[in-house]
């Protein structure tokens, strides 16, 4: 029996790949994780194609990994569907460690993630830093992880991508104006002149999918745009190549 970690791409039921599909199709439950990433397309979308019932997985049920997706793979052929590539979140790395530590066969089918993705914005990215994320301040009221690390990605630099919170289970996604308003809350209290009106930003929205929104410029004028439904991501550039800067001048 088998644990398959399947990636599904950014966009919709149609990104899934060919051998992904052939796969879920022969397995015996499919659930598909919901809360490191958000599809383009519902639920019954993916069932509608796929043939098979879809069991959404919050947090919760990932992290019980032993005891619900691990114990089912050792009798089942088990399909754990992600959003993006199946690797790109700790959580699934972990799943991965308990399969082989519990002597489960596992199986990788991977797809494009937002860590490829952001070549859209035209900054290269061999030239990314530490990847970070951005919490809602009500779950960690005294952050200040993001700060650091877009701290030190500048000072070697090096560009940093911000991922935004998000809680489907709430219908609560953090929007890009959000996430600057925390990383400006951080400043005024660090003081270390890290977060400024003029800091060059790279906003994104649904990145990866037909409907994406890049907009660069000054965070005092990223801070006002209304980048439409979610996901959003934020990119604060370290130094730029002049073909970069050419490229973000696009998306002025």
């Amino acid at each position: 029996m088998t644990l398959y970690l399947i990636g599904l791409g950014l966009e919709n039921e149609k990104d899934i790949t060919l051998r992904g599909l052939e796969i879920i199709r022969k397995c015996d439950k499919i659930y598909l994780e919901s809360y490191t990433s958000l599809l383009q397309s519902s639920t019954e979308e993916l069932e509608k194609l796929y043939g098979k019932k879809v069991i959404p997985a919050n947090r919760e049920t990932s992290e019980q990994g032993e005891e619900i997706i691990i114990k089912e793979a050792k009798i089942n052929e088990i399909a754990f569907l992600v959003v993006g590539d199946p690797l790109s979140a700790t959580t699934h790395i972990e799943l991965f460690r308990l399969a082989k530590e519990h002597n489960v066969n596992i199986k990788i089918i991977h797809n494009a993630s937002i860590l490829t993705a952001i070549g859209e914005t035209g900054l290269q990215l061999y030239k990314f830093g530490m990847t970070t994320s951005i919490p809602f301040l009500e779950d960690v009221p005294y952050l200040e992880a993001p700060y650091h690390i877009i701290r030190q990605n500048r000072s070697l630099g090096q560009h940093t991508l911000a991922l935004l919170d998000l809680k489907p289970e709430q219908n609560k996604f953090m929007t890009i104006n959000q996430a600057i308003t925390i990383l400006e809350s951080i400043e005024a209290r660090k003081r270390e002149h890290l977060i400024k009106d003029d800091l060059l930003v790279v906003g994104c929205a649904r990145i990866g999918t037909s409907s994406a929104i890049i907009k660069a410029g000054p965070l005092i004028n990223i801070k006002k745009m209304d980048f439409g439904a979610p996901p959003h991501c934020l990119i604060i550039p370290g130094k730029l190549h002049f073909m970069e800067e050419e490229i973000l001048n696009l998306w002025k």
